[in-house]
């Protein structure tokens, strides 16, 4: 039987602590014909020496591993490294802090039989259930792809997903602008809707993901989100109404937490009472709490994903501001 051959791309940056389990997934896929590409981002740690073990592994079991350095760039710039040196028609992504079920090409595969699908886009699993903050954060996602998610999205996680090579090479890969991890799979999801082809959502391929353990971290890492998807909207203004994954809470709890802010300063100087800060921000936190109520499944789970979604509302609030004033500050100077 003449098996399609498919490229898996992985892009590393600094991964030591996750990448010898999400290699070991890959190369123990059911899919019997996958050739492997790891682009090294430039990593610092002890990344490089795992993935060549994992390279002489492969040697052993006759499959193919494929290792490329890149001075660090970026997710973006990676990802685009890997798909320039692949080799087949179709290509899968997944990420360095994801490990793939052993059946996940092939849930994925059947999917490409519709010449109009460009993508086929996976959901989540999750690899360390044993931490509060991962197992809410995981349940948010899971209650988006079950309930939100169509069979024909506008958008998808650069996390698991396969696309046609063609394809991704006709509308320019991504957009390697984005420096850092957030936007640019929006930002290739979008190119591939005007291009006229279809992203199709396989919610039974899965990878699972270490999701984030440290509520600091995290928050810091939805600043950055904010901060990107200014650009993001710029760039497609269209999706500013929201896409398939967000819904009506995402586009009111940002500007809701800059009217918190707001009232904030002005009851400090007298100009509103302090009620009105107060007021806005339990309906703020409310809010959340009732989202959470469906999204989660135990009482403490579902109290402190409220206070997490809470807080990062504002963390979005403020990196979304600090994008809009860095890309208008470049507006201006570029006039």
């Amino acid at each position: 039987m003449n098996v399609t051959p498919i490229t898996i791309i992985i892009p590393v940056f600094n991964s030591e602590k996750t990448i010898a389990k999400t290699l070991e997934a890959v190369l123990n896929q059911s899919y019997p014909n996958v050739e492997i590409i790891v682009v090294d981002d430039g990593s610092t740690d002890s990344t490089a020496k795992i993935i060549e073990m994992f390279i002489e592994i492969s040697r052993a079991d006759n499959k193919k591993v494929i290792s490329v350095y890149q001075n660090n760039a970026g997710p973006a710039s990676a990802r685009n490294r890997g798909a320039k040196e692949a080799n087949t028609e179709i290509i899968f992504f997944t990420d360095s802090d994801c490990v793939p079920h052993q059946n996940w090409i092939e849930q994925s595969l059947d999917a490409f039989k519709d010449k109009s699908v460009a993508v086929v886009a996976g959901s989540y699993g999750i690899a360390n259930a044993e931490f509060l903050l991962a197992r809410c954060v995981y349940q948010e996602i899971l209650y988006r792809h079950k309930y939100l998610m169509p069979q024909y999205p506008k958008s998808f996680g650069s996390y698991n997903f396969g696309i046609r090579k063609k394809i991704f090479e006709e509308v320019g890969g991504f957009n390697q602008n984005y420096r850092y991890a957030s936007g640019e799979d929006n930002d290739l999801s979008y190119k591939i809707l005007k291009a006229g082809y279809k992203i199709y959502f396989e919610k039974k391929s899965l990878v699972d993901h270490y999701h984030p353990t440290q509520l600091k971290k995290y928050l810091k890492e939805q600043f950055r989100h904010g901060f990107w998807r200014f650009k993001m909207y710029q760039d497609h203004p269209a999706m500013i109404k929201g896409d398939d994954y967000t819904f009506g809470k995402d586009i009111i709890e940002i500007p809701w937490a800059g009217f918190i802010l707001m009232s904030l300063f002005l009851s400090l100087f007298g100009f509103i009472p302090i009620e009105i800060f107060l007021w806005l921000s339990i309906f703020l936190l409310m809010m959340e709490i009732y989202y959470a109520i469906f999204m989660a499944q135990e009482n403490q789970e579902r109290f402190y994903l409220g206070f997490v979604m809470f807080l990062r509302s504002f963390a979005r609030m403020l990196g979304f501001v600090k994008g809009g004033l860095y890309y208008l500050n470049n507006i201006i100077i570029n006039i």
